[in-house]
């Protein structure tokens, strides 16, 4: 409780700037301090916490494990003092606030992005940000106090009591091609005829990769072999365009490019049995209460799943 008392907002913004930078200097500038002073201020956040949060190298200041720990929660606690200062500020001038949402691909595409559209329809000053990435980054994130909450999967280790999980759904496969492939014009192709083409696909472990590697398995077929790895959606679509490579990828996402300006150029293969992905999940920890902003979000996401 001693430290409690007497750390303050300006103490855990030096901590973060520093670490961000790995100079002193260039975070007390940011602060608008003088060195000495942002030197001073280590020195006594150091000795109330009783430990070294940096060491110096060459190269800059690098965090020990205290300094870790440190600026996780500074990260977090800066995060709420933001959501705080901003959400009292919306109620006072109107609907606003700040929202901050990791996703996996498909879930960002069928129902992050339409649920933001809803809401800036009456809130159009609401700061969103979303990014997309792999679940195990997203986890991350969020225990970081980066996101409100995600749509992913909960990587094996972590303990779901940690977390509010609410089902959502599962994905299916559709597999890119280009117009011309010679199965573009099949239907109910079997798993054994695609065997002898080349794919692009996410790297080994991603539940996409895992989803189609699964499905080869239990249809008695070795996984296909000759692959390009790649979560790059550009470079899928470039081998595609260029080859009979297959891309599969969700089936949101499939469809938003077939719909887009993508769709003279993208066939998708009718398979004979879909390929069905492990659930997502919406995700938010329980020790970080959601802002107004970000649970109306979370809502319209929720409707939309």
């Amino acid at each position: 409780m001693d430290l409690l008392r007497k750390l303050r907002p300006h103490h855990l913004r030096l901590v973060v700037r520093i670490a961000d930078s790995g100079k002193l200097q260039v975070a007390a500038a940011a602060l608008a301090m003088s060195q000495p002073a942002a030197s001073r201020t280590l020195s006594e956040i150091e000795a109330d916490v009783g430990a070294k949060l940096f060491e110096r190298h060459p190269k800059g200041m690098q965090p020990t494990p205290s300094g870790e720990a440190f600026i996780r929660h500074a990260r977090a606690a800066l995060n709420a003092l933001e959501s705080l200062e901003a959400e009292v500020g919306g109620i006072n001038l109107g609907r606003a606030g700040k929202v901050r949402v990791g996703s996996v691909t498909g879930p960002a595409a069928h129902c992050v992005v339409p649920a933001l559209l809803k809401i800036k329809e009456t809130s159009p000053d609401l700061e969103t940000s979303v990014e997309v990435g792999p679940s195990r980054v997203l986890m991350r994130g969020l225990e970081a106090g980066q996101f409100d909450f995600i749509l992913g999967r909960l990587p094996p280790g972590r303990d779901s009591r940690d977390f509010h999980i609410q089902p959502a759904r599962a994905e299916v496969v559709s597999l890119m091609v280009s117009p011309s492939h010679p199965l573009a014009e099949r239907r109910e192709v079997a798993l054994a005829e695609l065997t002898g083409y080349p794919w692009v696909i996410q790297e080994r472990g991603s539940p996409i990769r895992t989803a189609v590697e699964q499905a080869f398995v239990t249809a008695g077929l070795t996984a296909p072999r000759n692959i390009v790895s790649s979560a790059s959606l550009m470079v899928m679509l470039a081998l595609i365009e260029r080859s009979d490579t297959l891309a599969p990828v969700s089936e949101e996402v499939a469809n938003l490019l077939i719909h887009g300006e993508f769709r003279a150029r993208l066939g998708i293969i009718d398979l004979s049995e879909p390929i069905r992905v492990s659930p997502y999940f919406v995700i938010h920890r329980r020790s970080q209460r959601l802002s107004r902003a970000a649970e109306r979000l979370m809502h319209e996401v929720m409707a939309r799943l």
